[in-house]
């Protein structure tokens, strides 16, 4: 890839507006404030209007369409929330109570919190925004993998910011006082487990990264265990500790963050995408099993000399935290009272109280669930929830479908699926994918992964030397003169 031969094109603008943003989106504390929000929304609404469209093809279409099934449902259910005279969704009875209660009329609405759902709609849109980009960006193989190194490089300077300040000021995130998670590396971000899985997607990109540097440097066969010290002796040092240092520390940072769920998911994901590219070169039977089981030995080793706090975590509290357990089954009750449209986009902080169950410590405000999907699903109602989940569900298969069928840049797909199965996994366990300074550069990884999951195809001329067809076509050639060689274009893979 050469970073310096980039022509100007109408499309430059949307790729280096979606480059700024993916890098400058975990800054502001993870952009979590409304004011951040709208700014990344303007420029990725600017970006879309200089959105490249030569390199799509049909299956990116397919995949555009499904997205926007997606807003037109979340158009719906957002007009039922907001209206005063919503089509098909009742009012929330809590209106008329209040009503009775106070002796006057107040206007009933779809929604326990009036115009929340407006409000509550920046970082869905963010999103929707960035995966739009990442598939008509990143359906050029040239820009999806600089959008990646983009966000790989990021990664590794928000970590190394995060060490440092760490060891420097642990009571400071950038200019503001740290009031949480004191003893924890948390970055830019707020929270630590939103930071462990920040961290944790970025060492997956960078170890990938490092493994492809690696591959194409060795010979050109099946790699043969035997001579395999051997060939990594002829690679020469400098040209992979540039790699290898960002993987160490983007791990660094993860370990020292002390999420449970953020770490162990992120040594996972690393172990599967290694098992992932190597699967070729591995040998056949048995090659898979000796990896993973070569790889969870080495995140083991890594736990106990890196992760200590982790595994004391681990040791005292277990996998999950009883109180979140219970949170989970009072938003299993919301969303059995509210089926169909649910209690309104933004609510759950305000439609928790009544639910919570009194296993949980009085201590706190319960402002997230803890886990988006049983979130999402209390507050916009169980078919979008549905939906949504069929959405991820395709675009789990299509970056599948890329990593296996894919011979070159097959690091982009399988970037997108491994981050996208962390992300997912700890969503179910946490709010990550509600931080749009994590969601925000990862959706458009993944609509780089699934753009760059379908074969690219490249158009070239061959001479065409069939005289005799030629002739068919009423070209003529005299006798002894060469025919013309006009050039025909042909496709390849």
């Amino acid at each position: 890839m050469d970073w310096f031969r980039i022509r100007w094109s109408w499309s430059l603008p949307a790729a280096f507006l979606l480059f700024f943003v993916v890098a400058g989106a975990p800054f502001p504390f993870g952009s979590t404030n409304d004011l951040s929000i709208a700014f990344w929304c303007l420029c990725l609404g600017t970006a879309v209007i200089f959105a490249p469209t030569r390199d799509l093809r049909a299956p990116h279409l397919w995949l555009l369409a499904g997205i926007g099934v997606i807003v037109v449902a979340y158009a719906f259910v957002l007009h039922e929330q907001l209206s005063d005279h919503p089509w098909v969704a009742p009012f929330q009875p809590i209106w008329k109570q209040a009503s009775d209660l106070l002796g006057v009329p107040i206007a009933p609405s779809a929604s326990i919190v009036k115009n929340e759902a407006f409000f509550a709609l920046g970082a869905p849109l963010a999103n929707i925004l960035a995966i739009v980009l990442g598939i008509t960006v990143g359906a050029n193989r040239d820009r999806a993998r600089r959008m990646l190194w983009v966000i790989a490089i990021s990664g590794a300077a928000y970590a190394l910011y995060g060490v440092l300040s760490f060891l420097i000021e642990p009571t400071m995130i950038l200019w503001r006082d740290k009031t949480a998670y004191l003893g924890s590396v948390t970055g830019t971000f707020i929270n630590r487990n939103t930071a462990a899985a920040y961290f944790g997607s970025c060492a997956v990109i960078w170890m990938l990264l490092l493994l492809e540097d690696v591959r194409r440097r060795l010979p050109e066969r099946h790699i043969e265990w035997r001579r395999l010290s051997l060939d990594l002796h002829t690679i020469p040092p400098r040209q992979i500790l540039p790699q290898l240092g960002c993987v160490l520390i983007c791990l660094m940072a993860m370990f020292m963050t002390g999420s449970r769920a953020g770490v162990g998911l992120s040594l996972l994901a690393m172990i599967v995408a290694f098992t992932l590219f190597s699967r070729k070169d591995l040998p056949p039977r048995t090659g898979i099993w000796i990896s993973l089981g070569s790889g969870i030995a080495v995140a083991l080793g890594l736990l106990q000399l890196l992760g200590g706090r982790v595994s004391s975590r681990f040791d005292s509290n277990g996998l999950v935290d009883e109180g979140r357990i219970e949170a989970w089954k009072s938003t299993l009750r919301i969303i059995g009272d509210n089926p169909w449209f649910g209690t309104g986009m933004g609510t759950f902080q305000w439609a928790f109280p009544p639910y919570r169950s009194p296993n949980i410590s009085i201590r706190g405000v319960w402002d997230a669930a803890h886990s988006t999907p049983l979130e999402l699903a209390s507050e916009v109602g169980i078919p979008l929830a549905l939906l949504v989940a069929l959405g991820w569900g395709i675009m789990l298969l299509v970056l599948a479908r890329g990593v296996f069928g894919r011979r070159r840049d097959v690091i982009i797909p399988l970037a997108a699926v491994a981050t996208a199965t962390l992300s997912l996994l700890h969503s179910c366990l946490d709010f990550t994918l509600q931080v749009p300074g994590y969601s925000i550069p990862f959706f458009a990884l993944f609509g780089a992964g699934l753009a760059q999951s379908f074969r690219t195809k490249e158009i070239r001329p061959v001479a065409e030397t069939d005289a005799t067809s030629r002739r068919g076509k009423g070209h003529q050639t005299t006798a002894g003169a060469a025919p013309s060689r006009a050039p025909q274009f042909h496709k390849t893979v």
